[in-house]
Parts: structure tokens; sequence; C-alpha cells
């Protein structure tokens, strides 16, 4: 019979707690006014009682050296074998966070993940993609989590809510802060191609449903949540990871694939909400006819304006891997393929793999410092990634 997992204390404490430190240790923001008082809830949270409670991300940001600011919108894959290699890794680059990606559990098992947690000054990012069926990472602790399209196929909506709500909790009980799911792609590919079985349907109305109900689950639990990939995989013909895929053009998706986006986190969407956010989205490597030309999705400024702007999106937006799917690093190094989803408007880029940190880093210290990337969208970046790990409030 499978332990379930006691609960952990909910995100948003913890890193209320968090932000005290970073109070002290960078200054408060200023007088902040007084929250309103509230009734006595054993749920209750700092983030519950209001923005006011945690120092300003302005305030935070402006007090970091610019490298330090660069580091924090990189998500870095690490070796789920090594925890004290990742831990060194942390304290020498202090990056905004982690992906444990792979079978090995190592990272997950016996606390490990507090040991890496203590040496980043500011509360880190630590990420997983536990969607269930062929891709989940902690069947081997915790038992196993049916595929999305299984869990559409078997289960209501509130069902499926209740499975993110428990996978969670058994998530945040071994340190993982961040899921990069569910996958919102529409579609019925077979159940072994690329997206397949990781799509809750071919009807966008399912997977606004089934999917919303997972992440709202999984939210509850404390967990950062992520919807991928934006802005649609479920048409594409082929596999990114393999080279460059071409999707229906860019008038189609809005019909279709898109949909789940505009449901989901536009305006009065079931995970869109006032303050701070609590499910980011993550950007593919796609080719879309009347939205991309020469590069993927993920290294054009056009696709991220269109999540910003017409979706209203103002919440964290990371990359998939640029480090080793070869729709990008058949033509760009890792270093290149970073500083160009950053300056295409990217808050974090993510790569999967144990690869070096200090040649990105430099380079897009060189970046910003000559101008290439702006020093304002950079600290607004820093912001939102900031703000997705509770270390900070966005005012407005």
């Amino acid at each position: 019979m499978r332990r379930r997992a006691r609960r952990p204390p909910a995100a948003p404490l913890r890193a209320a707690v968090a932000a005290g430190l970073l109070v002290a240790l960078l200054g408060a923001p200023g007088p902040v006014a007084a929250a309103a008082p509230v009734a006595p809830d054993p749920g209750i949270s700092g983030l519950a009682l209001g923005p006011d409670r945690l120092p300003a991300c302005t305030a935070v940001v402006a007090a970091m050296a610019p490298r330090a600011r660069l580091a924090q919108r990189l998500m870095i894959g690490v070796d789920p074998t090594d925890p004290s290699g990742t831990a060194e890794t942390v304290r020498a680059t202090q990056v905004g966070g982690v992906f444990i990606g792979g079978n090995a559990t190592e990272l997950l098992q016996d606390q490990a993940l507090r040991g890496v947690q203590s040496v980043s000054r500011i509360p880190l990012a630590v990420a997983v993609d536990d969607e269930g069926g062929r891709v989940q990472r902690i069947d081997d602790l915790d038992g196993e989590l049916p595929s999305a399209r299984t869990m559409a196929a078997e289960f209501t909506a509130a069902e499926v809510g209740e499975l993110g709500r428990d996978r969670g909790r058994s998530l945040a009980a071994r340190g993982i802060t961040m899921n990069l799911a569910p996958t919102v792609d529409v579609g019925e590919q077979p159940a072994r191609s690329v997206i397949g079985d990781r799509s809750f349907g071919a009807d966008p109305a399912d997977v606004v449903a089934y999917a919303g109900a997972f992440a709202q689950g999984q939210r509850e639990s404390g967990l950062f949540t992520v919807l991928k990939h934006f802005p649609g995989h479920g048409h594409a013909d082929g596999d990114s990871h393999q080279g460059r895929v071409t999707t229906p053009p860019l008038d189609q998706l809005r019909r279709d694939d898109l949909v789940p986006y505009a449901e989901l986190l536009g305006p009065g969407g079931a995970l869109a909400e006032g303050g701070e956010p609590h499910t980011g989205v993550m950007v593919g490597h796609l080719d879309v006819p009347g939205l991309t030309d020469d590069l993927p999705t993920s290294l054009t400024p056009a696709v991220y304006a269109l999540l910003r702007e017409d979706y209203g999106f103002d919440g964290l937006v990371l990359t998939d891997d640029v480090g080793v799917m070869k729709a990008v690093t058949d033509r760009f190094d890792l270093p290149e393929a970073v500083e160009r989803a950053l300056t295409a408007g990217a808050d974090m880029a993510l790569w999967a793999g144990d690869l070096p940190v200090v040649p990105v880093l430099d380079g897009l210290s060189v970046a910003l410092a000559e101008g290439g990337l702006d020093a304002g969208e950079n600290d607004r970046a820093a912001e939102r990634v900031l703000a997705a790990k509770g270390a900070c409030a966005r005012m407005p």
C-alpha cells in the first residue's frame, strides 16, 4: 500500500520566512501599509494577507549585483545522483533554479534538497517535469501517476484535481517547488509520439477542464505549476527534440491550441489571479507560420509579445530545454541560445544535462554591459522570477 506523504507547510509560508531574511540582508523596501485584520485561519500565509507582507521585488532586485540578477534567470540541469555536486554548483553560481530530470532519485531522498537550498542566498526553484505516464520523476519513490490521456479517459475533473493535489504533496515533501506540468497541448497523436498521451485530449474544452483541475490541485499543495508548450505542440509535424518542427498557422492555433492559455490564464481564467502568480508558461521550440520567421518560438520576440499582449499574461515565462533539443542546438551553442532566448523575452532559460554555467553567465554579463540585453527588461524578468518563488511581491 502506498504511504501518503505528510503535507508540508505551504510554499508561500516558507517563502514569507525566507523573504524576511532577504529584508534583513538587502534592506526593507520602505514603509508599507498595515494589513487588514484577518480572522485566525490555520491555513493562512503571508501571501494570503497581501503583498505588503513581502519585500517589494523592485527593491530586492535593485540591491542585487548585475551578475546576480542574470543568474536568477537561469534554470540549470543537475545530476540527480550527485547532491553534493549540485549544492556546490548552486553555491558557486547562485542560479535561480535547478531542474531534476531522469530516473535517478538520490537528490529526492533523505531531504538532500535541503542542503542544496541552504547554500542559495535566495530561495531556489527546484523543478521536475512530473506529468504522469511516460514523464514522471517520483514513481519509484511514491508510486505511478497516470498519463494525461488516461486521466481524462478514466477520471472526472474533480478526481484529477485530487490526483494533482496528492502528487503535489508528495513532490513538495521531497523538496520540489515547481512542476513543469501540466501539458496543455491539444491533440490526438499516437500515444507514444512526442506529445501523444501527454495531452489531455483533442478537444480544447477537455484540456482546459482536466489540465486546469490538475494544476489547481498542485497549487493547493504548494507547488508552482507551468503550462506547456506555448503556443502549442499538439499538432506539430515532428519532435523538437530531434530537429525543427512546424505547427499549423497562427490563425488555426488561436482556434484550437491556444484556447487553454486563453481560458486558464486570460482575464477571469481558472488559474488567473491578482497578486502573486502561481502558474507559469513554458515556450516550446516550434516554427509557426504567421508568427515566426527563421527562428523557433523560444527565440522569437513576437511569441513572447503574443503571450504578454494578446493573452495578457504577466507571470513567469521560461523556455523549453535550450541545451539538448536539436530544434535549437543544431544552430546555436548554449551561451548564444540562452542569450537569444532572454533577449527575445523569456524570463528564464532552461537546460537539462549537467552543462557549464559560467560561460553562459559570462556571455550574458557582456551582453548586459554592452546593451545587447536591455537592463530594464532584465530587471523586470528577475522580478518575475523572484515573485514566482515567493521571495518578494510585485507591486501594482
